[in-house]
C-alpha cells in the first residue's frame, strides 16, 4: 500500500504563524495550548504525521516539538508519544510573547450554587427507600402533567407554612427547575398576547434570553437600595408581565420594600398584568424571619416559582410553579407530553423528604452553616480589606462587595491568576442599564466546608 496522508495518525488542525517554518509552528502550538484548544494531556500527532499534513520536513516538526518540550509546553516519553503538558500555567517562552494559561480554579466563589458537598445523602437515601417501597405501580407510568400528587400535596403544606404562599395542590405544577419553569411561562405569555416582560436591571442574562427566545421584549426595571422600582411599571409601555426576585434581589441582595411590593400587585390588578416571582433562596434569611412570598398578596396575579436547587442541590432538577387557576391548563399544554415530566422517583423522594421533616432539618442546619460563613466573610473583610464595603448579607448564599471606583476588572483579573473563580457585579447588569458601581458578587455558599477557609483567604489576597 502506498503512503497517504489519509492513512497517518491523529489529525491536528494547526496553521504555522510568523516568519520561519519552525518558529511559526511553535507559535501556533503555543497558541493552541494557551487558549485551551489543545487540552492538557492531549496526544499530538507524530512528527512524521504532522510533517506530512503540513507539507514540511519531518526534522522541522521534530525540532519544534523538542524545543516546546524543553520550554515545558509539551512532554515526550517513550511509548507515550508527545503530549500537551499537564500543568496549571504555561512556562515563559524564549523569543516570543506569551501569557499564562488560565488555570482551572482552585477556589470557587461563584454565586448561584449551594455547598453541594453537604447534600444529605443518608437522609435522602432513607427517604428514597421509603418512597419507592410504598409507591403504587401506577406511579411509574405516565401521570398527571402537573406532577405527582404526593409531591404537590406536601409542597402546598410546606409553602403555606414556610413561605406564606396560597398553594392549593391543584395549582402546583412540578418542573425541572426555575429555568424550565420560566421557559414554560414565556410560551404561555406569548399565547396570551403579551409582548414585553419587564426584568430587574440587575439579574441573570439566561433569564432575559429565555424570555427573548419566547418572542418577548425584556425592558429593564431600575433597582436601587429598596429593590426594583415597581412604581415605574405603570408607565412602562406594552409591559404585560414582570419578573421579580422580591425576597432577596439577585444579585444586589436587597429585599423588595413593602411599598414596592404593594405597587407591583396594584399594577398587576389594574393592568391585568402578571408577576413572575423568583423565590430562589427564600428559606435562607439570617437576621429575622424570612420575608414572606409576594404571591400571598394576590394568588391570582402572581406566579410563585421555587426550586430545590439552593436548598438541596441543582443536580436534582426539581422545581415548582404555584399558578393562578387560569394558567394551570395552559402551562400543562405548552410543556408537551408526559415525556417532559420530571422523574417520578425523585418526585416521590422529595415528597417523602419534605413530609418526614428531613427537609426542614436540613434547611435549618444549612442556614446556621451559611450564616457562620457570612459572619466570617464580614470579619475577614473588616480586618484585611477595610476599604471594601459588603452589602446584601441579610439573606441568601451570596454577598456584594463594593470596590473602589475603577478597580473591578483589575480585581477580577488578579483573582483569575490566583485560581479564584468569582463574578463582577457588572456581569449581571442589564445591557440597557447605565454604568453602575464597581463590585463583586461572592457566593459564600458555594465552597465545600473544607474549602471555605482557603477560598476566603484567596479572596482577601486579591482585594484592594
Amino acid at each position: 500500500m502506498t503512503d497517504s496522508w489519509a492513512a497517518f495518525g491523529a489529525d491536528l488542525h494547526i496553521e504555522p504563524v510568523g516568519a520561519g517554518l519552525r518558529s511559526g509552528l511553535m507559535n501556533a502550538l503555543r497558541d493552541a495550548v494557551r487558549t485551551g484548544r489543545l487540552a492538557p494531556g492531549t496526544r499530538l500527532p507524530s512528527s512524521r504525521t504532522l510533517a506530512a499534513d503540513l507539507g514540511i520536513a519531518r526534522n522541522t516538526v521534530a525540532d519544534a516539538y523538542a524545543e516546546l518540550v524543553a520550554e515545558g509546553w509539551l512532554t515526550a516519553r517513550q511509548g507515550s508519544g508527545t503530549r500537551v503538558a499537564r500543568r496549571a500555567t504555561a512556562a515563559v517562552t524564549r523569543g516570543a510573547r506569551s501569557r499564562p494559561v488560565r488555570r482551572r480554579p482552585t477556589h470557587n466563589l461563584m454565586p448561584g450554587s449551594p455547598d453541594v458537598s453537604s447534600f444529605p445523602r443518608a437522609e435522602w437515601l432513607k427517604a428514597a427507600r421509603r418512597a419507592l417501597t410504598s409507591a403504587p405501580d401506577a406511579a411509574f407510568g405516565y401521570d398527571d402533567p402537573r406532577g405527582r400528587a404526593e409531591l404537590r400535596g406536601v409542597l402546598a403544606d410546606y409553602l403555606a407554612r414556610a413561605r406564606g404562599v396560597y398553594a392549593d395542590p391543584e395549582r402546583i405544577v412540578i418542573c425541572s427547575g426555575f429555568v424550565h419553569g420560566l421557559s414554560l411561562m414565556g410560551k404561555v405569555l406569548r399565547r396570551h398576547r403579551v409582548r414585553a416582560t419587564a426584568v430587574e436591571s440587575y439579574g441573570l442574562d439566561i433569564h432575559r434570553d429565555l424570555l427573548a427566545e419566547a418572542g418577548l421584549r425584556t425592558p429593564r426595571l431600575p433597582v436601587d437600595g429598596l429593590g426594583a422600582r415597581t412604581g415605574e411599571l405603570a408607565d412602562a409601555p406594552g409591559v404585560g408581565a414582570v419578573l421579580l426576585t422580591p425576597a432577596h434581589q439577585f444579585p444586589t441582595g436587597v429585599p423588595l420594600h413593602p411599598d414596592r411590593r404593594a405597587a407591583a400587585v396594584d399594577w398587576a390588578r389594574s393592568s391585568g398584568g402578571l408577576i413572575l416571582e423568583d423565590d430562589y433562596d427564600g428559606e435562607f434569611r439570617y437576621d429575622r424571619q424570612p420575608v414572606g412570598a409576594l404571591q400571598g398578596l394576590d394568588p391570582d396575579r402572581v406566579v410563585h416559582m421555587g426550586t430545590a436547587s439552593k436548598s438541596l442541590a441543582p443536580g436534582l432538577r426539581l422545581g415548582w410553579m404555584v399558578l393562578p387557576d387560569a394558567l394551570v391548563e395552559g402551562v400543562c399544554d405548552v410543556r408537551g407530553g408526559p415525556e417532559w415530566m420530571s422523574g417520578t422517583p425523585d418526585q416521590l423522594t422529595l415528597a417523602e423528604f419534605i413530609g418526614s421533616g428531613a427537609y426542614d432539618r436540613h434547611v435549618r442546619a444549612m442556614r446556621l452553616r451559611y450564616r457562620r460563613r457570612r459572619d466570617q466573610l464580614v470579619e475577614a473583610l473588616a480586618e484585611r480589606a477595610p476599604d471594601v464595603r459588603v452589602s446584601g448579607i441579610a439573606a441568601g448564599l451570596h454577598a456584594v462587595l463594593e470596590l473602589p471606583e475603577g478597580t473591578e476588572q483589575s480585581v477580577v483579573q488578579a483573582a483569575t491568576w490566583q485560581g479564584l473563580a468569582l463574578e463582577p457585579l457588572s456581569r449581571f447588569r442589564h445591557p440597557d442599564a447605565p454604568p453602575g458601581r464597581d463590585g463583586l458578587v461572592i457566593g459564600y455558599g458555594t465552597p465545600s466546608e473544607s474549602g471555605w477557609a482557603g477560598a476566603l483567604d484567596a479572596l482577601c489576597r486579591v482585594l484592594p
